[in-house]
């Protein structure tokens, strides 16, 4: 069950901090709802008509390429596609002469053939995917968040028999014995016991910004984040690597949530030392508690891996580390870098303080959140083989991939 050494008297603490916000089970969700729309409706393309078909070639958006190349993840270009290519099933010269040819895709080291939906480039639905091209990455999260609810449903099927609660208690009182009396104890010199302790004796005010934070910036904050990033990205590329980078380190973290459950510091038992600073007064988020929530999912900590995953993605977006730029991207001021410096820094280092002092996350946590980050950056192009399957999933809806908005704000302004 742990170390006894862990243990510590209980006393009723006395609270002088607010717990988080008592919203009403519909106002975060709502508040993401709307900063998704908001960004749909941001990174909308100008100029682009949807009942106006005859603009179509000279907005230069659904042309007749025959591989509708601008709509994948990669942006394949016509000639990409076509290199290299062996007198198999379709040779390269008929590719290039027939009409809405099939997209060429590689795939575990093997060349598939998909659909090619640029015919369907004209259809309604098609044509409002062209206009708000981030609807596309709304569905891709829509993917994800039901990926997350699986995760739980299944972990308490691999639990049923031995008690999930039981299991999650002795994973979390395994960290804390891991951290306090291991060998790498010294990379964890001040217990997240005695963090929280501080806040508790003299610095409840500072507390209070932390109980709210917890609850309304994970979430509203990274939705927030890919609608800005989506339009100030110097690339689709660059923003396709971060995408992908959040959601293989999604995926990564709801496996282990399913194999490891683990219970947070703040619903240990009492003896333990740690308080439910956010929840208490039920003032809980609906992201903490609920039937959607799996509320034993302390390893990893996705506050921490969305935070700094976050972080490096401001760092790079300050350019101050890279000698050269994206093409059509430009040196921004002393000001924007400095901007982007201090919160690529500050960002991760605040939500690390807040999981720890609001006793929602142990040290490890964070790191191996840090850990499936890397992994998930290191590996983000394992996505590229489900292209053939949403290949194949267009075609049977009959749509046609938008072409991606990013970077049209800095091409207009360089144009202009």
């Amino acid at each position: 069950m742990g170390h006894p050494n862990m243990t510590v008297p209980y006393e009723p603490p006395q609270w002088n901090s607010a717990p988080a916000w008592k919203l009403p089970g519909w106002g975060e969700p709502v508040m993401v709802a709307s900063i998704l729309i908001a960004s749909m409706v941001f990174n909308r393309r100008r100029g682009f008509r949807i009942l106006d078909r005859r603009r179509r070639r000279r907005d230069g958006l659904l042309d007749d390429e025959p591989d509708s190349a601008r709509s994948s993840d990669d942006l394949l270009t016509r000639d990409q596609m076509l290199a290299n290519e062996s007198d198999d099933d379709v040779s390269a010269e008929t590719l290039s002469t027939v009409k809405n040819a099939p997209k060429k895709r590689r795939c575990c080291g093997t060349v598939l053939y998909t659909p090619n939906t640029s015919r369907f480039a004209d259809h309604f639905h098609s044509r409002i995917m062209q206009k708000f091209p981030f609807l596309m990455e709304m569905f891709y999260w829509i993917i994800t968040f039901a990926f997350y609810r699986i995760s739980k449903i299944l972990s308490q099927a691999v639990f049923s028999k031995t008690g999930i609660w039981e299991i999650a208690m002795d994973h979390g009182l395994a960290i804390l014995e891991f951290e306090q009396f291991s060998w790498l104890s010294f990379v964890w010199p001040v217990h997240e016991r005695d963090v929280q302790q501080w806040f508790m004796h003299g610095h409840q005010s500072l507390l209070t910004i932390l109980n709210r934070s917890y609850a309304l910036i994970h979430i509203p904050g990274t939705v927030g984040f890919l609608g800005w990033y989506y339009y100030v990205a110097p690339s689709f590329n660059t923003f396709a690597v971060v995408r992908r980078t959040m959601t293989l380190t999604n995926f990564l973290a709801f496996t282990i949530f399913i194999f490891y459950p683990c219970m947070p510091p703040r619903l240990l038992p009492p003896e333990y030392g740690f308080l439910d600073s956010v929840g208490r007064n039920n003032g809980q988020s609906v992201w903490m508690e609920g039937k959607y929530v799996n509320s034993l999912a302390a390893m990893p900590s996705m506050h921490f891996a969305y935070a700094f995953s976050i972080g490096c993605v401001m760092m790079y977006h300050s350019g101050i580390f890279r000698r050269t730029l994206e093409p059509g991207e430009i040196r921004k001021s002393k000001l924007w870098v400095t901007f982007y410096v201090w919160f690529g820094l500050f960002y991760p280092l605040f939500i690390l303080v807040t999981i720890v002092a609001t006793a929602n996350h142990y040290y490890l946590d964070a790191c191996v959140g840090f850990l499936v980050t890397i992994i998930g950056f290191l590996c983000n192009r394992v996505f590229l083989v489900f292209l053939p399957l949403e290949d194949l999933l267009l075609w049977c809806l009959r749509l046609e991939k938008p072409v991606p908005s990013t970077a049209d704000g800095a091409r207009r302004s360089i144009r202009a």
